[in-house]
């Protein structure tokens, strides 16, 4: 591995809806030799009940989620994989995130009482990669993947969840952030973008940066 990403453990992607996590995730441990934590949000079984009746299920498919991921990092703690570079495509926090947009106040409490017995050992990433898009993009791309259980995202609900994350990651300060503007970039059609971010990851210094590449 490049020395400049020797001391790099875990690069968490992490965004909204629709914005390129998992591809990016694949990219990059592909071309780093890196081990790969994805979501997984087939799994869920309350998501497709979500969209279609938020109010119901959104409590379920919070739960299913944090706990999910829970078992995934307790894995990894457990058979020591940092060893080595992991990239995921979130970060723990997501949860919450989603958590404070789909649950009414009262959910909400018994929620956060919930992850915040559950979630005390999670490590902090080295790096996280904040992909930020417009809900109207996001949008498009989400229809173009054309995934059942996400037949019934609305651009409001997108509207929503990019208000949410945008705010927490202004105020983010647990570890060097770089935000990536993907309006532009489409990871899944311009593969050689991730060569582009590779080198500003490697040149990324602490706390909070940003990075937009408009060339087509």
């Amino acid at each position: 591995m490049d020395e400049k990403l020797m001391r790099v453990k875990h690069i968490a992607i992490e965004g909204g809806i629709g914005v390129g996590k998992t591809t990016l995730a694949r990219g990059l441990a592909k071309k780093l030799n890196a081990s790969l934590l994805l979501e997984a949000p087939e799994e869920n079984p309350f998501l497709e009940a979500f969209y279609q009746d938020p109010e119901r299920h959104g409590l379920s498919v919070q739960l299913s989620f944090l706990f999910t991921r829970l078992k995934q990092w307790q894995q990894l703690i457990q058979q020591d994989l940092f060893q080595s570079l992991i990239i995921s495509d979130y970060l723990f926090a997501k949860d919450r995130l989603f958590a404070m947009t789909n649950l009414s106040d009262e959910e909400f409490a018994l929620y956060d009482q919930v992850a915040q017995v559950v979630t005390t050992k999670i490590p902090h990433p080295d790096l996280v990669v904040y992909l930020q898009s417009s809900p109207e993009v996001a949008l498009q791309r989400v229809r173009q993947r054309n995934i059942q259980s996400e037949k019934n995202i609305t651009l409001e609900y997108l509207r929503q969840i990019t208000d949410t994350f945008d705010k927490f990651f202004f105020h983010y300060q647990a570890t060097p952030l770089l935000v990536v503007s993907t309006d532009h970039i489409n990871f899944a059609e311009r593969p050689e973008a991730i060569d582009m971010l590779i080198e500003r990851i490697r040149n990324k210094r602490p706390g909070t940066e940003f990075w937009a590449d408009y060339t087509t």
